[in-house]
């Protein structure tokens, strides 16, 4: 079956979509193993800057929240610990961040998490006309209007982008 025609059935995010009545379009790509948003771009042919991870980290007493980035950037932990009023966050280890979101890393969507996270989104991702977002599954990102973030996930803005240096 070509790309294009692929299915992908059910996942808790897609779910969670429609649920809250969300539009969304599907985006199956083959996934490649710490590809990441650059290999996801650039099997569907849009700007890794509208392609948005997820991200699993955690403050200094070890409490999980996801952060939502564009593919082309990097969480400035300092600056995200400042606006969101911790001492510090760093990454959460893979099974952790499986075991709070209940996805495979590399298929964690924020949509449909296991339970329920305090989410942050890079305030410049909202400003975009359309974004891809993992759809719960590895090779899966579904592509939807930014204000779903807020309206689905209560996403709190915040401003803490660095750029990726190549």
């Amino acid at each position: 079956m070509a790309k294009a025609d692929r299915h992908v059935s059910q996942t808790p995010a897609t779910q969670a979509l429609r649920r809250a009545g969300i539009a969304y379009t599907e985006h199956p790509y083959d996934y490649v193993d710490r590809g990441g948003t650059a290999e996801s771009a650039r099997q569907l042919g849009v700007p890794e800057h509208e392609v948005i991870k997820t991200l699993v980290m955690q403050d200094e007493r070890g409490h999980p929240l996801v952060v939502l980035m564009h593919g082309d950037r990097q969480v400035s932990t300092q600056a995200l610990a400042r606006e969101i009023g911790v001492k510090a966050v760093e990454p959460c280890a893979p099974e952790a961040a499986q075991r709070h979101s209940g996805y495979l890393v590399g298929g964690t969507s924020p949509f449909g998490l296991r339970k329920a996270l305090p989410v942050f989104v890079e305030a410049s991702v909202l400003a975009l006309p359309r974004i891809l977002i993992n759809g719960g599954r590895r090779g899966f990102l579904v592509g939807l209007a930014p204000q779903a973030l807020g309206e689905l996930l209560q996403a709190r803005p915040v401003h803490c982008a660095l750029a990726v240096r190549a």
